[in-house]
This record gives structure tokens, C-alpha cells and sequence, in this order.
């Protein structure tokens, strides 16, 4: 059902609403679109903005289906081939029922220049594919005519060759042309100068960009500065310019300075005008001139088609010729009169009439963007022309057999016009393995069953795993899954929708993880089975583990990832290029402990706070308390214990949760209200208690300046919600821990402000306790217990044991696991009204739920057009390694679908590492040492020496130190036989051990050579 202002479902575009934000969404769900074309373009559009949820799609295409569309539209079965059922009708439902929330429909009536197009009206954003040059020309017209002006968009996958237009009108208006946060800046320093330079804390580069505006507040000293805009000039990555500041007050401290975010004007130009001279986007730096070569070329071909009534033949020479003459001949009309480069012009013409699905992949993600930033005015558009190629698959012309690339009237047949026949039957044998069944896994078995990946007759089959079930919030980007598959295996489910794409597919699901416990099912034998291991995954620890063990046995590895708009792939080929492990992002820098704990100074401080209090009550307490009781049985065994001196591992924390254990619903609530006493209003006294607001350093500056923040105690107050909402959601997580029962009037607010009343509270007392402010210290592994402490916790005891409060059914509490999705479990409510109850302490911007939600949950946002996109050019990335290319062929790439930007970079080649002797070494080679029962350690030191020319001097296994000649005892080692000194795991046959050499030069460090494979005995190998 479709509605005029959708009410978000949180739970089906939780991932989405990070990137888009409410007000996008809202946008997107009252506009309309038009899309002409349901071939393999078409059909990513359609499902990538559908997948968003726009209000109303209508699909048009007046072509019956074919044999040649199972291999281009996903959508599409055999059945409706043989009813040769029209393409828009065929697709219809399948892609209506990807979201409840869009309505569908189709046409099927005739569309070309003399057209009535005035039903275009009611669209906020006409699409355009397989569609001729001049019906482009005449509808980009109209849609320009219009006030406001039809956003217009156009895209085409000829073959091995794309493009992308889009015009938005004379003026278009983005309200935030990145989507990232504002950046905010502390201040150490304002010059009084002109122009004035605003200093930022060492350590936090401003990274802001000349012009941008900023306003500044809490600048003490340089105050008229406060609420002022100013636009900067960038000075050092730690500082700017701003206006004459000479006239301004002395700066003395502290200070914000925030980026404002403005709204930015887009000028495009007609389909017309540019075509003559067009503005692209450059991909590949390393071919700036492609684009327009590429242009000219499909120039030609739309000519071509003009003139001839058809698309040029597969592989016949005599239409690229003139194909050929075409392009020079508009060559000479273009802007800057481009240089025709024969080999594009012949490559269009010979693959022109194929589809290469992956391109389409790629290009319809990044059509879908554009289609979404038409109609929200969200993020910058693409300005205006995008031309992206797989040229790098094909071979050179003097080595192509065109008979290759012949239909033979099958699904294959638009693949095989792009790559030939030959490199098709090397696809369709591939072995491979897919880990992760998500929104990227989605994409790339929807890309292996339309190139027919793993369907060889003889040889070949896709194994994928995963062991995740599939919840409604995947069903935004994970487009295979529908409603009724929730809860059910994303694998297997995965699997039979593969299947019904191309039901030639071979194709096995697993339900594991791929990490060390599962070496028993994925060992090498497994992994050398293998043609291309595929990465689908969301976390770096599980990419480095898969990276290692396709590393260990050579095979090559495709990885893609996504984040909100940004999106990167990398391919990995054994003995070309480097690992995934030979390069490590620098480490996330740590909040300082005494910031989390006293100090905080942002809106992530407080979140992390926050749910570090989650944690502490709800969990890692309630699990240590059962955890002790499981140890000690009853109350007077830990207190006879006690008492003979012993000393209890958690036992003064166990004593006070028992002696304070809430017992009924109202000593719930009561708890909850001391607890808010404490995190804010006790704990601020304190700190001012122990830091004065005129409190000195060293040097006679202000301890409390920025970033510190002075607290400020809040009085609890029953009518402020935020207050009442801690107590509510820490009451209800006290009384689930305790297993308290209680009902919804007892919870309703109006009884639970009765309570309140009722709570007595103490005053607070200043104590002597040390506040941490060192920023190199690390939160402490346990709190110290004093003696006095000490005698309270027995004292309580014996209380709880006198009033019989100690029985079985109190030894034990549940232990919460954070869990974020369920809005019902209190969860991030709790986090959030604390988190901005401390924000508020401290006077810090305080975050609505759904901001919370995702740094509390580190939730990474998502969306299926940059998922489409990635899926779609790591594809492409396997054909060539299929094909067995060189190192030149294969392309990383990096793209960000918001600015946008896309850059494809070569691949990092291998680094040799050399040794001596000219002997050299990479991360793919492996010695091997075959050994037999009574080898020694001795024995395999002269294995290496006599094998590869160099006589070790250090051998270790892991971080064991086997054999190191300045350890003590190491030199008798050298007897002893390997199987005493090393034992291979249970499902390997072998040990992997680390030999060192030493130096050429004496001084220098031994060197690390290959990692040296032992095998236990000659059969094992």
C-alpha cells in the first residue's frame, strides 16, 4: 500500500534512515517515477529505488521476452519467455512485492517522438533506457518545459560500454551535498588580528575546506564571536582564517567552532547542449581522455542506428568500419574536436547488441542514486555525464576468434556477444566460495547466476555460507528476501531465489561461520578446491582471517564493503598483487578514560557512557553475581569464608547487589531514582567538590576549559519527561534483571511519578576519592576493595542471612545482552535519556533516538544503491581473473554515490622481499619441508639449507620459540624430533613454521623469510 506521507518503518529502513534522513525519506515517499525499459538496466533501477521507497514506480516497455533476457533481467523466467509475455508485465510483481510501501504498475503502450507526453506530468523523475537518441531529445525537452522542470535521467549498457545523463534543470537546489555530519572544532586559540586565525586543540585537524561557513560558541574572552557566522579560509590543517578580529575583545579560552552546512545551487544543461559539449566525470585518472572518446563512440553508434535501423552486427568488420567513419565525422562537431580511438569504436560495434549484467550492476546502482538525489534534493548530483567501460576484460582484436561471440540461442547469448563464448564455459566451470549471504552477497549471486558462474555440466558449483537468520531489517538492501522468509536461514533462502534466476546453477548453502573453530569443515582441502573466494562481509576481523587462509593456499580473493554511499572493491590475485592483510587502516583512537568518566565533551562521550552503564547494570554484574553463586553455594558458605580470612574473587561486589536487591516493583523505581541521583546530580557535585570553577593548573590556566566542560548538577524533576523517561526505562531493565513482575498501570507514568514522592533521597556528602585526569590511563581491571569496605560486606551478609533474604530463588539475576532492533526491550531508550540527561550535565548538543541507536549500536549505514554498485564491479573483476589476466587488468575502486565520485586505482603489485644471494620472497611463497618419524629439529635446519640455499638461525612457530641459539637450553633442541617439539592440529597435516636467516652485513637484524611448511611424513603432502 502506497500513501500519500509515510509513516518510516524503523525496522525495515533502519539502515537506510542514516543515510537519507527523515526528511529525504519523506520526500522520496510522495514522488513518483517513470522508467522506460525493462531489459538488465532497467530491472537494477527498478529494484534499487523501489528498495528505497519511493511512493509510485511505473515500469514501461513494449518488447516481448526473450531467451536472450534470462541472462539480462534477473526478473525474468522461462515461462514468460515461452508466453513471450512482455517484459514490463513479466517484471511486474516480482518487483512490487521487493516493498509493501511503493506502488507499481506498467505500460505497455508505444513510446517514441510523436508521443503525447503530456501523462509524464505526474512524475517527478522520468528514466530513460534502451531508448533512441532522438526520443531522448524529445522528452528531456518536455520534462525541461515543465515548471517545476521533470528530472530527467538516461543510461545505456552497450555491451562492454555505459553511460549516464542526467539533467535536473537550470536550478537545482541541494540542501546537503554530502550527508556527512557538520564538523565541530575545539578552539585553543583567536588571534586579534586581520584576518583573525582561530587555532584548533592539538591533535584535531578541522579538516574543512576553504569557503565553508562556521558560527562559533561557548569562546570565552572573544565573546561577540559567540553565534556569528563567518566564512573560513583554510590556513594549516590546524587552523583558519576568519574576518578582521583586531577590534574583538582578547580571546581567554574555550570555544566551538561548527561548520554550517549551506545549501548549494546545480546548473545543468540540456540533453542537446551537451552532447555537443558534454561535462563528465572522470573514473579512471589514469585514462582521462576515455570518457570523451566514449562519447563520441556511442554518438556513432546512435547514429548508426538512425541511419541503418539496427544495432551493428557481433563482430562484423564491415559495420565497425563504419561506425568509424560516423565518429570522426562527429568528432569534428564536438567540443575540443576528440580524437577517435579506433579501438573503442570497434569494441562498441562488435559488442554493442550484448549486456554485460555486472556493468549494468554497477551503472543502475549509480542511476538509482541519482534517481533518489532527483527527488529529495539529497546529496550533489552527477554533473552531467558518466562513462564507465569493462574494455579490460576483452583481449586485444588481433587475438579474438568472432565466431567466439556468435549467438548460439541460449541465456548466454548477450554475455557471450560481450566476452565470448570461451570465457563463458571458463565462468560456468568455476568453483567458488561466497562467505556472507547479506546485502552484498545478495547482489553478487544475482550477478553469478546471470553470468552462470558455478553451471558447468562437469565442473563447477558456488558454495555460500552464512549463519545469520534474516530479520526485517534486511529487507531494505537484501533484495532476495521477502516478508515471509523472516527468521528463516539467509543461506539456504538465498540459495533457492539464486536458483530461480538461473535454475542451471549448482549451488550448496552452508549455515557456518569460516574462522578457526570451522578449520574441520573449511581446511585446505576445502580451500584448494576452489577457483575464487568471495567476501561478503561487514567485519574486518573476519575479512583478515579468510584473507590468511586464501592466502595460505593461493587462491584468489574478491572484497567488496559498503558504508552509506561510499563503497570500495579490491581484488586479490595469487603472486600479482598484495593481501588484504598487507594493509591495516590506522586503529580507531580510543576515548581517554577520564573523559568517558568525568570529562566528556561530545554527544559520542555520553552514548558511550551511557551504554557502558547498560552494560555494567544489566549484564556484566548480573552475569559476575551468578557466576559467584554458581561457585559458592549458599550465603553462610561465602560467610564462613569471610570471616576465616579467605579471600573471594567479586565477593564485596556480589554482597552489595544481594544486600540491595529490590524485591517489588516500587524498590525498582526506587532504585532507578537513586541511580539518577548519582550519575547526575552527586557526580557533578563531586567533581566541582574536587575541581572549583577558578580551580588553577600548573601554569596558571584554567582547569576547566575547553575541551573540559564544567558539570552541572540536575534536580530530579517528575515533569520533565527526559527525567521520567530514565527512571521508566531503568526501573523496567532493574525489575527484568531481579525478575520483578509488575504491570502496565504499575509502569504507567502517572504511577510512577506517585512513587517518586514517596522516594526518600539522600544529600549529598563529599568524599575524598581522587578523580582521574591523566589521559594515558586505562580504566582499571577491578576497583580496590578497602578494609572498611570490607567489614560492610560481611556485616551485610549476616544482615541478609538473619532476614532470610539469601534463599536460592535471590542467588541468582538475568543477565541482559544488549540488543538494539527490539524497541520494546527498553534497551535504547535507557541509553538514550541517559546519555542526554549527562549531555545535558554538561552542557553538550544532546542526540535524538535514532542517532543514539546508531553509535550505541555501531549500526554501519546502508543503502542497495552503493550495494548494487560495488557487487556489480567486483564482478567484473572475477571474469578477469577467470580469463587468468595480468596484473594491468585488474582495478580497485573506491567510490562515494553522495559527492559523487568514483576512482578506480591500479592494484597494489606484490612486494618482493629480498633476502641475499639475489634470493627474494613475497607473501605468496611457501617452502616445504617433507619430513619422516625420526626427523629432528637438526634434520629440517639442514632440509632448509640444502633445499633453498640458506642455513636458518631462528625457527618459530606462532609466538613459541622453537629453536632461538641464544636462549638457554635452545642447542639441545636440535636433537630432539619434531614430532616431540610440534604437533599439527587436528585437521591439518602439517605446521607452518618461520625460519630467520642471518644478515648479509653483521649488526643488522636476522631476516624473516617465507613462511616454511613442514609436512609430518612424505604421504601426508
Amino acid at each position: 500500500m502506497a500513501t500519500d506521507t509515510m509513516e518510516i518503518d524503523d525496522a525495515l529502513y533502519s539502515r537506510q534512515r542514516y543515510v537519507l534522513g527523515d526528511t529525504a525519506m519523506q520526500m522520496m515517499a510522495q514522488s513518483k517515477v517513470f522508467l522506460n525499459g525493462m531489459g538488465g538496466l532497467g530491472v537494477e533501477i527498478a529494484k534499487n529505488i523501489v528498495l528505497a521507497g519511493i511512493k509510485a514506480l511505473m515500469i514501461h516497455d513494449t518488447k516481448p521476452c526473450q531467451t536472450w533476457d534470462l541472462g539480462t533481467n534477473f526478473f525474468i523466467r522461462e515461462d514468460d519467455v515461452k508466453s513471450q509475455r512482455n517484459r514490463a508485465e513479466a517484471s511486474l510483481h516480482h518487483i512490487a512485492e521487493l516493498n509493501p510501501y511503493v506502488s507499481v504498475t506498467s505500460s505497455t503502450s508505444p513510446l517514441d517522438e510523436n508521443t503525447d507526453l503530456s501523462f509524464l506530468k505526474q512524475y517527478q523523475c522520468v528514466v530513460l533506457t534502451e531508448a533512441r537518441l532522438p526520443l531522448q531529445k524529445v522528452v528531456n525537452n518536455f520534462c525541461r518545459s515543465q515548471n517545476p522542470p521533470i528530472k530527467f535521467i538516461s543510461s545505456d549498457v552497450c555491451g562492454i560500454w555505459s553511460r549516464l545523463f542526467c539533467d535536473f534543470g537550470n536550478e537545482f537546489e541541494v540542501l546537503d551535498t554530502t550527508g556527512e555530519e557538520p564538523r565541530s572544532m575545539f578552539i585553543s586559540n583567536i588571534t586579534q588580528s586581520d584576518p583573525g586565525i582561530v587555532t584548533c586543540l592539538e591533535n584535531h585537524p578541522h579538516k574543512l575546506e576553504t569557503g565553508h561557513l562556521v558560527t562559533f560558541r561557548e569562546v570565552n574572552g572573544m565573546s561577540s564571536l559567540n553565534g556569528s557566522k563567518h566564512q573560513i579560509t583554510v590556513v594549516s590543517p590546524y587552523s583558519f582564517s576568519i574576518g578582521n578580529t583586531s577590534d574583538l575583545e582578547p580571546y581567554q579560552h574555550g570555544g566551538i567552532a561548527t561548520q554550517i552546512k549551506t545549501p548549494k545551487t546545480f546548473h545543468f544543461e540540456s540533453l542537446e547542449k551537451q552532447l555537443k559539449s558534454p561535462n563528465y566525470l572522470v573514473a579512471d585518472f589514469s585514462k582521462p581522455e576515455t570518457p570523451l572518446q566514449i562519447h563520441t563512440s556511442m554518438l556513432a553508434l546512435d547514429e548508426f542506428q538512425d541511419l541503418f535501423g539496427r544495432m551493428p552486427n557481433i563482430g562484423c568488420l564491415q559495420d565497425s568500419e563504419e561506425m568509424l567513419k560516423l565518429a570522426r565525422s562527429i568528432s569534428e562537431t564536438i567540443d575540443g574536436k576528440p580524437q577517435v580511438d579506433d579501438s573503442i569504436v570497434k569494441w562498441l560495434s562488435w559488442t554493442a547488441r550484448g549486456f554485460l549484467a555486472p556493468l549494468a550492476a554497477a551503472v543502475g546502482g549509480i542511476a538509482s542514486q541519482e534517481v533518489l538525489k532527483a527527488v529529495t534534493g539529497k546529496f550533489s548530483p552527477l554533473q552531467q555525464w558518466l562513462y564507465i567501460d569493462a574494455v579490460d576484460i576483452v583481449a586485444s582484436m588481433e587475438l579474438v576468434n568472432h565466431e567466439d561471440f556468435l549467438p548460439r540461442g541460449d541465456r548466454y547469448d548477450a554475455l557471450r556477444a560481450c566476452i565470448g563464448e570461451t570465457l563463458c564455459q571458463k565462468l560456468h566451470n568455476l568453483n567458488v566460495f561466497m562467505v556472507g549471504c547479506g546485502a552484498i552477497g545478495c547482489e553478487m549471486l544475482k550477478n553469478v547466476a546471470l553470468l552462470g558462474v558455478g553451471s558447468g555440466p562437469e565442473k563447477g558449483m558456488v558454495t555460500i555460507t552464512d549463519p545469520d537468520l534474516i530479520e526485517k531489517s534486511n529487507l531494505n538492501r537484501q533484495f532476495l528476501f521477502r516478508p515471509h522468509h523472516i527468521q528463516k536461514p539467509k543461506s539456504c533462502t538465498a540459495a533457492l531465489a539464486t536458483l530461480n534466476i538461473n535454475p542451471q546453477l549448482k549451488i550448496d548453502p552452508h549455515l557456518n561461520k569460516v574462522c578457526p573453530a570451522t578449520e574441520n569443515i573449511y581446511g585446505d582441502s576445502f580451500f584448494n578446491q576452489k577457483d575464487i573466494i568471495v567476501m561478503a562481509l561487514d567485519n574486518v576481523e573476519a575479512r583478515r582471517y579468510i584473507d590468511s587462509r586464501s592466502v595460505a593456499n593461493l587462491r584468489p580473493l574478491l572484497d567488496s564493503g559498503t558504508m552509506g554511499t561510499k563503497g570500495h572493491t579490491e581484488v586479490i590475485v595469487p603472486h600479482l598483487t598484495e593481501s588484504y592483510n598487507s594493509h591495516r587502516d590506522p586503529p580507531e583512537e580510543e576515548v581517554p578514560f577520564c573523559t568517558l568518566k568525568s570529562f566528556p565533551a561530545a554527544i559520542e562521550h555520553t552514548i558511550q557512557w551511557a551504554r557502558d552503564k547498560f552494560e555494567t547494570s544489566f549484564s556484566h554484574k548480573p552475569s559476575l553475581f551468578n557466576k559467584f553463586w554458581q561457585t559458592y553455594q549458599s550465603a553462610e558458605e561465602v560467610l564462613r569464608k569471610v570471616q576465616c580470612g579467605e579471600t573471594l574473587e567479586g565477593c564485596f561486589q556480589v554482597i552489595k547487589c544481594l544486600s540491595r536487591r529490590p524485591k517489588i516493583w516500587f524498590q525498582c523505581v526506587e532504585l532507578a531514582r537513586l541511580k539518577f541521583e548519582k550519575y547526575f546530580n552527586h557526580k557533578a557535585l563531586q567533581l566541582l567538590h574536587s575541581f572549583p570553577l577558578d580551580t588553577q593548573l600548573k601554569d596558571g590556566s584554567l582547569f576547566w576549559q575547553s575541551p573540559k566542560r564544567p558539570p552541572t548538577p540536575i534536580n530530579f524533576d517528575p515533569t520533565e519527561q527526559l527525567h521520567l523517561n530514565f527512571v521508566i526505562s531503568a526501573s523496567k531493565l532493574f525489575a527484568e534483571v531481579y525478575g520483578i513482575p509488575y504491570s502496565q498501570k504499575e509502569s504507567s507514568e502517572e504511577a510512577i511519578r506517585k512513587i517518586l514522592s514517596e522516594v526518600k533521597v539522600q544529600e549529598f556528602t563529599p568524599s575524598n576519592k581522587i578523580v582521574q585526569t591523566d589521559e594515558t590511563v586505562r580504566k582499571p581491571e577491578q576497583i580496590p576493595v578497602s578494609s572498611e569496605d570490607e567489614r560492610n560486606a560481611i556485616a551485610q551478609l549476616e544482615k541478609v542471612i538473619l532476614s532470610s533474604e539469601a534463599s536460592e530463588c535471590n542467588l541468582q539475576m538475568k543477565a541482559l545482552s544488549f540488543e538494539k532492533d527490539d524497541d520494546s526491550n527498553e534497551h535504547i531508550n535507557f541509553i538514550t535519556a541517559a546519555s542526554n540527561l549527562r549531555a545535558k550535565m554538561y552542557n553538550i548538543e544532546p542526540a535524538d533516538r535514532l542517532k543514539t541507536k546508531r553509535i550505541a549500536g555501531n549500526i554501519i549505514p546502508a543503502i542497495a544503491t552503493s550495494t548494487a554498485a560495488v557487487a556489480g564491479l567486483v564482478s567484473l573483476e572475477m571474469i578477469k581473473i577467470a580469463a587468468g589476466h595480468p596484473f594491468e587488468a585488474y582495478k580497485n575502486c573506491f567510490l562515494n554515490l553522495a559527492i559523487p565520485i568514483i576512482v578506480y586505482t591500479e592494484t597494489a603489485e606484490v612486494r618482493k622481499t629480498p633476502i641475499r644471494n639475489g634470493i627474494t620472497f613475497t607473501i605468496w611463497d611457501r617452502w616445504t619441508v617433507y619430513g619422516k618419524e625420526n626427523f629432528t629439529l637438526s634434520d629440517f635446519i639442514s632440509a632448509v639449507k640444502e633445499k633453498y640455499g640458506i642455513e636458518p638461525t631462528m625457527v618459530v612457530q606462532g609466538v613459541k620459540m622453537l629453536y632461538v641459539p641464544v636462549m638457554p637450553g635452545h642447542s639441545k633442541r636440535l636433537k630432539l624430533t619434531m614430532h616431540k617439539l610440534v604437533k599439527p592440529s587436528a585437521n591439518r597435516k602439517y605446521i607452518d613454521l618461520t625460519v630467520s636467516f642471518a644478515p648479509e652485513n653483521d649488526g643488522d637484524e636476522d631476516l624473516a623469510g617465507p613462511p616454511v611448511r613442514y609436512y609430518f611424513s612424505q604421504e601426508n603432502s
